[in-house]
């Protein structure tokens, strides 16, 4: 029984979502794999992602080198940085946005606790829903528990990085200098909330990164449980 469930699971196309939940509420608890074991098998895959993939992103240059979620400007302000390039202040425009990714870098600190938390609180319902999802299911889940409280968690923690890391005198510079060139249009956006957003973003895409490892790469379960949880979906 539980080698066809997930193997229908994974080809989900083929059967309606409905009774695939019919399905996997049968599931007996005294079996290879029991109800309690699917829900520890998910808490520990996202608290691999976040431990694995969360801490790189608090690193130096965690964001800044890592083309997946580095931090590029917003729309409104890549023509100033075209237009610093084309008179020469290239060094300049580099530095703008390499310390939008320092401030980022410094506000992922910040997150490991309310992932802890939220992961905490997976139950056995929120597996099912996960385990009849797609290879991020589980890093969806995960967002919608904590993207509020990082947002609030981390606005006021970038803010305060701009100021350390210099990225206020920096942006200052580059924007008055951008504002003072003929036949622009003044500029002023809120980088806070931007890098703000673009940070839980880069949090997300690495977890979901890790997730679908897992999922996919047998040789990414690194403990029993994940090995047993993990494998019915290859049987």
């Amino acid at each position: 029984m539980i080698r066809k469930i997930f193997s229908v699971f994974f080809i989900f196309n083929l059967v309606a979502c409905a009774e695939l939940q019919g399905v996997i509420d049968q599931l007996p608890q005294g079996g290879v794999v029991t109800n309690t074991e699917i829900a520890s098998g998910l808490r520990q895959a996202l608290d691999f992602g976040i431990d694995k993939q969360v801490t790189k992103l608090t690193q130096k240059d965690g964001f800044f080198k890592n083309e997946l979620v580095k931090i590029l400007l917003p729309e409104e302000l890549r023509k100033v940085d075209k237009a610093l390039r084309d008179i020469g202040l290239s060094k300049l425009a580099d530095e703008g946005l390499k310390v939008l990714n320092r401030a980022a870098e410094d506000a992922v600190k910040e997150a490991t606790p309310i992932f802890i938390n939220a992961v905490k609180g997976i139950t056995f319902t929120d597996a099912k829903n996960i385990l009849l999802g797609n290879d991020d299911a589980a890093t969806q889940y995960l967002t919608s528990k904590t993207q509020s409280a990082l947002y609030t968690k981390f606005n006021p923690v970038i803010k305060n990085s701009f100021s350390k890391v210099g990225a206020d005198d920096i942006w200052n510079n580059l924007i008055n200098k951008y504002n003072t060139l003929p036949f622009t249009n003044d500029v002023n956006p809120d980088l806070t909330d931007y890098v703000t957003n673009e940070a839980l973003k880069g949090v997300y895409t690495m977890i979901a990164v890790e997730e679908k490892e897992i999922r996919n790469k047998i040789n990414s379960r690194t403990t029993d449980l994940l090995k047993r949880v993990f494998a019915l979906q290859d049987q």
